[in-house]
């Protein structure tokens, strides 16, 4: 698989077009699709079950974008699948540090090396990937870090609300919302991971 693979809107399409399996969906069979993988991961206690809900699917359009096509499983299935492996990566990887934006920012880990002991290093690490993740920010159009900030605004039901009250308000479906919000929330953790492996 290529290393430096992005979500093209070509690609997503496919994606889509492969999880409707012939019938138009208009998205909410993704919605769907990503919910079940969110509850998986959540029923395994997963600290970030969205990311890894997100990480599984851009595995899989990934996969589909290289393959052309998977035929010999059903989308649910294969999504199952691949999210076994994402998992039992999330146990070794929350077993020697963490590589996610969110876990990153909670744990004080670096990307690639040890986990760090003592408070003041601890905090100089996490502020040195919060100073990372405001450039990374930074370097969204306006209306892009704007949306992203308050996308992930909240806990539980007001982030439910929240959510619905900005796809209102930006006059998007909530399923157009979420397709936004991810294809910003993967070049942002890109940039991240990019700053902190320069670090």
């Amino acid at each position: 698989m290529k290393k430096d693979w992005t979500l093209t809107e070509d690609a997503f399409r496919q994606f889509l077009k492969w999880l409707d399996e012939g019938v138009e969906s208009h998205g909410e069979k993704y919605l769907q699709m990503r919910r079940r993988l969110v509850l998986y991961f959540d029923r395994k206690n997963c600290l970030a079950p969205d990311e890894l809900a997100d990480e599984t699917l851009g595995r899989v359009a990934r996969k589909l974008e290289e393959q052309g096509a998977i035929t010999d499983l059903s989308p649910a299935h294969y999504c199952y699948i691949v999210a076994r492996f994402v998992f039992l990566e999330y146990l070794r990887r929350d077993e020697h540090g963490h590589s996610s934006v969110e876990e990153l920012a909670r744990s004080g880990d670096s990307p690639e090396g040890p986990a760090l002991s003592g408070g003041d290093v601890v905090f100089e690490a996490k502020e040195k990937l919060l100073d990372i993740l405001e450039s990374c920010l930074d370097h969204l159009a306006p209306g892009e870090r704007e949306l992203i900030l308050e996308y992930y605004r909240g806990e539980g039901r007001s982030r439910i609300e929240s959510r619905r009250r900005l796809a209102e308000r930006l006059g998007l479906s909530v399923n157009a919302l979420s397709i936004r919000a991810c294809r910003i929330r993967n070049r942002v953790e890109d940039c991240v991971r990019r700053g902190s492996s320069e670090t």
